[in-house]
Parts: C-alpha cells; sequence; structure tokens
C-alpha cells in the first residue's frame, strides 16, 4: 500500500545507505554497488504502476511469466490478474491432452453380528464355535476418469464391479460432456452390464438465473423386460449467501418427490429434506459443525425416518495428513439395528467399510461402536500418525533447505555485506537518538526460538539484527508492516520453512522495553506495553 512518495522516500535512503562513493575500502565498495543495483532494480519495478501490479499479485514468478510484452499497459491490478490467469490457461491447455482426473471408490462390508448376537447353545460343540465368525459380505469397486478433448469437449470413462453373499455383476460407462455456454452443458451416457441391459442416458444443466440453476436427467434402461424409462429433473435456488434449496422430482421405477434446504456457513452445515415416493417416504434432519483448527474437526448427527423405520446416526471425521481425511459413524436404527461406518478419503479414492454389529438394539454395541473407534484412534495418532507426519515434515523441511540453500548463502551474504555498510549510518543514528533520549535497539534476534519446555530439544536458530534494525529507527520510531521480515535490509531466513519470530530489546527515555512478534506479524515501539518492570 505504499505511496510513490514513501518509495521514493525509501528509495533514496537506502541509496545513500549503499552508494558506492560514500564507500572507500574496496571490498564494502564492491558490495555496495551490488547491493545499490538491487536497490535500483526493486525501485524500477515498483515505480511503474504496471510491473508493481504484477509483483504485488504473483511476486517474481509473475514477472518472469512470458507474454507480458503483448499486454497493454496501463491496466488495473484486476485486468492484470486476469491476464495472467489467461496466459496460464494457455499453458496449461498445453497439457490438456495429458491430464485425467481420476475417481475411485472401494466398498467393504462387513458382518460382524456374530460378536454381540452369538448362538452359543446350539454351536458350543462345533469345532471353532468358540471364536466369533466375523466375514466380508458384500464390496464395491467404482472408477472413473476424465479425458479432456478439447477446451468444451470431455469424455468420461467408469465402471464398477458389485458382489454381495456370491452374486455379483458390473458395468461399464462413457460420457461425453459438452459445455454449450457459459451457463450450461450437456452429457450424453452409454452404459451396459452383466446385470442390466444397455443404457442411453442424457443429462443437462441450465442456469436460469444468476441464483437459480435447473438439472434433468433422461435415461432409458433396456432389460429383458422391455424398456425402462426415468426420469430426474432437479431445481436449486440459493436463498441466501449461504442457503440452498432443491426440489427434485423423480419419475421410473422409484418415483419420488423430494425437497429440502441446505445451509452450509464456514461453522455448521445444516439439511433438512422430505421425500413422498415409491417405496420410501422419508423426513431427514441433519447438523454438522465444523470447528477452526488445524485437523479440520467435524462432528455430525442426523434423524431419519420413514416407511422404513427411523435412523439415527452420530460421528466425526477428522484431518490425519494433508490429502488424508478420516471419519467414523455409528448408525442406531428400528429394524436395522447398529451399524459402524468408517470412511477414509485419500485425495480423490473413498474407501468405506460399514460394519453391521447387531439386528438388534443393544447398549454394548453402541458403547463399543462409540468408545471403539476413539480408543483405536487416539492409540494410531500417537503412536503411528503424529511420529510419521512429524519424520515427513522434517524430509520436505530438509528438502526445502537443500533446494534453497544456494540461494539462502547469497541472501546471507548480501545480508551480512548491508551490515557491514550500515555500520556508520547506525552510529549517526544512535548518538541523535541518544541525545533526545530517544529509540535504541540495545539487542535484536530474529528466527526459531524454543521457549514450551515439550520442545527443548529443538535447537535455536536466531541472527542477530540489532543493526538493522536500528537502521530503520527514524525520529524515535520504528515501524514493521505485516510481512515477512527476512526480506528487511541486513536480514535473511535462518530456518526455512520453520516459524521464525522477532525479540526486540530496547531503550526509551532511558527505560528497557522488550516485546516478541511473529514474523508477519506488523510492529510498531515504542509502546508503553513493552516496558520492562523495574521491581521484576
Amino acid at each position: 500500500q505504499a505511496s510513490q512518495e514513501e518509495l521514493k522516500a525509501a528509495y533514496r535512503r537506502l541509496c545513500m545507505l549503499y552508494h558506492p562513493d560514500k564507500h572507500r575500502d574496496p571490498e564494502l565498495k564492491t558490495q555496495a554497488e551490488r547491493l545499490f543495483n538491487l536497490v535500483h532494480q526493486a525501485y524500477e519495478v515498483l515505480s511503474d504502476p504496471q510491473t508493481r501490479a504484477i509483483y504485488d499479485i504473483y511476486g517474481r514468478r509473475g514477472l518472469e511469466m512470458e507474454g507480458w510484452e503483448v499486454v497493454e499497459r496501463k491496466r488495473t491490478p484486476a485486468e492484470i490478474r486476469e491476464e495472467f490467469e489467461r496466459l496460464q490457461r494457455e499453458r496449461e491447455e498445453r497439457r490438456l491432452q495429458q491430464r485425467t482426473n481420476p475417481k475411485g471408490t472401494i466398498s467393504v462390508g462387513i458382518d460382524a453380528t456374530d460378536l454381540f448376537d452369538r448362538y452359543d447353545e446350539e454351536y458350543e460343540d462345533v469345532p471353532g464355535s468358540s471364536f466369533p465368525q466375523i466375514e466380508i459380505n458384500k464390496m464395491h469397486i467404482s472408477q472413473s476418469i476424465e479425458a479432456p478433448l478439447t477446451a468444451t469437449d470431455t469424455a468420461i470413462l467408469s465402471g464398477n464391479l458389485s458382489t454381495q453373499n456370491g452374486n455379483g455383476g458390473g458395468s461399464i460407462n462413457l460420457a461425453l460432456r459438452r459445455v454449450t455456454s457459459a451457463k450450461g452443458w450437456g452429457e450424453l451416457e452409454l452404459g451396459a452390464g452383466d446385470l442390466q441391459g444397455p443404457l442411453f442416458g442424457l443429462k443437462m444443466f441450465r442456469n436460469l438465473t444468476p441464483r437459480c440453476f435447473i438439472t434433468t436427467n433422461c435415461a432409458l434402461q433396456f432389460s429383458s423386460r422391455g424398456i425402462r424409462p426415468g426420469l430426474t429433473t432437479v431445481l436449486a435456488r440459493n436463498l441466501d449467501k449461504n442457503t440452498m434449496g432443491y426440489l427434485q422430482w423423480r419419475w421410473g421405477i422409484q418415483s419420488a418427490m423430494n425437497t429440502s434446504i441446505v445451509r452450509d456457513t464456514k461453522t455448521s452445515h445444516f439439511t433438512v429434506a422430505l421425500q413422498l415416493g415409491i417405496p420410501h417416504s422419508f423426513m431427514m434432519v441433519s447438523y454438522q459443525h465444523k470447528f477452526q483448527d488445524e485437523d479440520q474437526t467435524r462432528v455430525k448427527g442426523s434423524l431419519k425416518a420413514g416407511f422404513f423405520g427411523t435412523i439415527v446416526e452420530y460421528g466425526a471425521e477428522r484431518k490425519i495428513s494433508r490429502h488424508s481425511v478420516l471419519g467414523a459413524t455409528v448408525s442406531v436404527g428400528v429394524p436395522q439395528g447398529v451399524s459402524l461406518k468408517i470412511k477414509l478419503n485419500r485425495a480423490s479414492q473413498t474407501y468405506f467399510f460399514p460394519v453391521h454389529l447387531t439386528d438388534q438394539l443393544l447398549p454394548s454395541a453402541v458403547f463399543y461402536a462409540t468408545v471403539g473407534p476413539l480408543v483405536i484412534y487416539f492409540a494410531m495418532h500417537r503412536l503411528i500418525i503424529k511420529p510419521y507426519l512429524r519424520a515427513q515434515k522434517e524430509r520436505e523441511l530438509e528438502k526445502q533447505r537443500e533446494s534453497t540453500a544456494s540461494d539462502i548463502l547469497q541472501k546471507k551474504q548480501e545480508a551480512e555485506a548491508a551490515v557491514r555498510l550500515m555500520q556508520e549510518s547506525v552510529r549517526r543514528i544512535i548518538e541523535a537518538e541518544e541525545a533526545r533520549m530517544g529509540l535504541i535497539v540495545v539487542n535484536a534476534w530474529y528466527g526459531k526460538f524454543v521457549n514450551d519446555n515439550s520442545r527443548k530439544n529443538e535447537k535455536v536458530k536466531v541472527i542477530d539484527v540489532t543493526v538493522p534494525l536500528q537502521c530503520l529507527v527514524k525520529d524515535s520510531k520504528l515501524i514493521l508492516t505485516e510481512a515477512s521480515k527476512a526480506g528487511l535490509p541486513g536480514f535473511y531466513d535462518p530456518c526455512v520453512g520453520e516459524e521464525k519470530s522477532l525479540k526486540v530489546l530496547y531503550q526509551f527515555r532511558g527505560v528497557l522495553h522488550q516485546v516478541m512478534s511473529a514474523d508477519n506479524e506488523a510492529l510498531r515501539i515504542p509502546k508503553q506495553s513493552h516496558r520492562i518492570d523495574a521491581d521484576g
């Protein structure tokens, strides 16, 4: 947000500090020439509105992007952002033919009713009957990939295999999707399977207004019983910023009408739905609370009641790694019984394990379905997941350090040279501040501090930045903006990829003050709150 006047003032100040003619020592003169050229290059970028807008949005990589030479000058930052995105799209389109979007689901149904519904009297003489029998009674596997043909056409190939109690089958589908305009698209689907005959489908999506859209899906299923048509239409509308309303009409084998309202905010997700249809009519209410923590923890609960009975579900999910989310849900219903559903999302792949525990409402089954996953999760998180993530983070940090080693070394050398060039200016600033009982930086350190006893084995990595900070003092004030302090003159990053802080011990009006600031936190000194109590 710096104005042109502020840029010019900072440029003149740094030019006076680094001007080669101000240094007689040959080594200092060489270092001053290099830093003086860097300051000049930075001013050339920031003094031009177009290059400054590019740098502010995208940094150096934006300036290095090919194609800016043909872009009309005097554009606004928003227009430059659009132009940058256009150049990126052109580069991505060259890779279009090689890109796919694989999605898959693996579901394994487990029958564990023998854990709670045992027939001990009838089977006590059968060999092996003393151990509960846990069986896999059904499996389902589905996979799909997308192959962009042009900028508007996409081919989607999908297939699935299912088996239950020894009987199974599968199908394969091919869909061709075309984006007809910014408001809609159409999709043609062809499919075939061993349990059902050929399938022909047509799907269309259209934005009716900026807040309303409609989706229609027509299908013809060919079988030995004849042709079975089906039609599904969904009308949706934004009721407000966070709320959507849906109306669905389905005609065919299982005809139904469904209406639902979905409200999704930063901290919660609420759904209420009502369906009237054949064979099932029901009402459902669900709520999900989103915790604003690093692991993106969510707890959820739902109630569903209809002609089939009543089901109550509750559960939670949590992010266990960068690309993985683990969740567990307990389902208690009449007459369905008690089930535990475990789901793992890994990138675009989903692994689902529904475990049926009992056909009855047994308190013991509900207790173990609730407590068991929690105990196992916390044990695995402490003994396996946490150590693995810590080791993975260390590997990534080491790789980052190796890739930036030469750049950091250069930054370190530039910072050390800058500190040497600042000595004379800092001496004059200190003399002026002492004369007015102003701001004098006694000590300043920048880097990684370890104050927590649980992290006492970690190594402290800090550098002395007393001279660079004193050089920034003007009229007994020091003001740092919300940006990484590693970019300040005389600074460099002593611990790449790790959290950094700035600790300053300073004197103002003869009284000691101390403050610690996060790397990207704005800092303004002196402040009364930084004062060190003389009694302490």
